[in-house]
């Protein structure tokens, strides 16, 4: 297939009430190639477009050779591993609000020492508060101890028991515990799973071991300031605008694809 001409990301909308929050593209393609290509370019996605005459229409919609990036999991470089957070799967048991944490340290005092604080890409970018049990080194003599917490546990236990997954079934054997865990044991540089599309560059930073990264972020541990440096530079930024994923017109980040994929700079080569 050879695609002739498309419209790259727009804002659908309609007449009715409550419209639904929906990007679009359009593409038209064929079996035979032609010379006359165009890509319709949006400046602003509620506007109207300008058309572009191009020399060829790759996957993603740009005048470039067809090449497609396919999922990695390993870096092509030598570099440290992204990892995505843990994930709960929990019912909304383990993970706790600003609200939920001061009731259950009123009601359960020695549950504060269990709890800590929560990040995912929301979190992380609008500097909302959210906090989860981590209960990994939490003695079962102790957890019996703290019934509020048991309670949460059990809902865990029972949610997970009820699914239609093997793996979820399984983990209710360990109901104290997020289904996933990838939480890293030094500090690290949290790069958020979604962004908007209105920012030059995807926003990460520093954050400490004490605080746990929820799977809607990603964590590079040990990162140093230069990993800091090529994540935010400009190329990077403009590598995962054509490569990521779309979420409305959002960025969403992906190790397989985008940093996966990415060539990182020879840092022996470089320092010569």
């Amino acid at each position: 297939m050879h695609i002739h001409f498309a419209h790259r990301t727009f804002s659908w909308s309609n007449e009715a009430l409550g419209n639904a929050a929906v990007h679009c593209v359009i593409i038209g393609f064929g079996l035979q190639d032609r010379p006359d290509k165009v890509i319709f370019e949006y400046d602003d996605i509620r506007g109207a477009p300008h058309a572009v005459a191009v020399a060829n229409i790759n996957p993603y919609l740009v005048d470039a050779p067809n090449v497609a990036l396919s999922k990695r999991r390993t870096p092509i470089c030598e570099v440290i591993e992204l990892v995505n957070g843990s994930k709960p799967t929990d019912a909304g048991n383990l993970v706790l609000s600003d609200e939920d944490k001061n009731r259950l340290i009123v009601i359960e005092p020695k549950a504060g020492k269990w709890v800590r604080p929560f990040l995912g890409a929301d979190e992380f970018i609008n500097g909302t508060a959210r906090w989860c049990l981590w209960l990994v080194d939490c003695p079962p003599s102790e957890l019996r101890q703290l019934p509020e917490v048991m309670r949460r546990v059990q809902a865990v236990k029972a949610m997970r028991a009820a699914s239609s997954k093997v793996a979820t079934r399984e983990n209710a054997k360990v109901p104290a515990l997020f289904a996933e865990l990838r939480q890293p044991q030094s500090d690290y540089l949290l790069v958020p799973s979604v962004s908007s599309e209105r920012r030059t560059y995807v926003p990460i930073g520093f954050i400490s071991a004490e605080v746990i990264v929820s799977n809607l972020a990603y964590s590079l541990p040990d990162a140093t300031l230069f990993h800091f440096g090529i994540l935010s530079c400009t190329m990077h930024n403009a590598w995962m605008r054509f490569t990521c994923g779309r979420l409305k017109s959002d960025y969403r980040y992906s190790n397989t694809i985008v940093y996966n994929n990415f060539p990182w700079p020879d840092l022996a080569q470089s320092s010569e």
